[in-house]
């Protein structure tokens, strides 16, 4: 995802994306991590971005997180898409909080069911297939 914004765009400044093998010692992946921390941490705070809540990336993240290494504050979010990123990039000059709720917004306005009728919004297309389903069986 990252090589897509720098494609898009001017490289981002305070920005480092560190990947976890699946098989890598959770020590050395939290090494790493602190160290990509370190070198983008700013008085603003550092914001992780990881890909599934309860995966070792984001366990890793969480122990950072956690940890009294950082004297800014640390927030980590799970289930990472591009529009999150995009936001997270976009707001980095703000407060690590409001980075924080700006980027989650992007990504769940990001995720978009396609193809539905437009005068009818996804909990009521859910509402109605649950409906008839239930119907169905009684």
């Amino acid at each position: 995802m990252t090589n897509l914004l720098k494609f898009g765009m001017l490289d981002p400044d305070r920005m480092a994306a560190v990947d976890i093998p699946p098989y890598e010692d959770t020590k050395v992946s939290f090494d790493r991590v602190y160290e990509a921390a370190t070198q983008v941490q700013s008085e603003y705070g550092i914001l992780v971005l990881t890909d599934v809540m309860g995966a070792t990336p984001a366990n890793v993240a969480t122990r950072l997180a956690r940890s009294d290494l950082f004297q800014c504050k640390v927030i980590v979010l799970a289930g990472v898409n591009l529009p999150m990123l995009m936001r997270a990039i976009s707001y980095r000059g703000t407060g690590v909080e409001s980075v924080a709720l700006k980027a989650m917004q992007g990504g769940q306005n990001g995720i978009i069911r396609l193809g539905a009728p437009s005068s009818m919004t996804e909990t009521e297309l859910i509402l109605n297939q649950n409906a008839g389903t239930s119907d169905a069986k009684n």
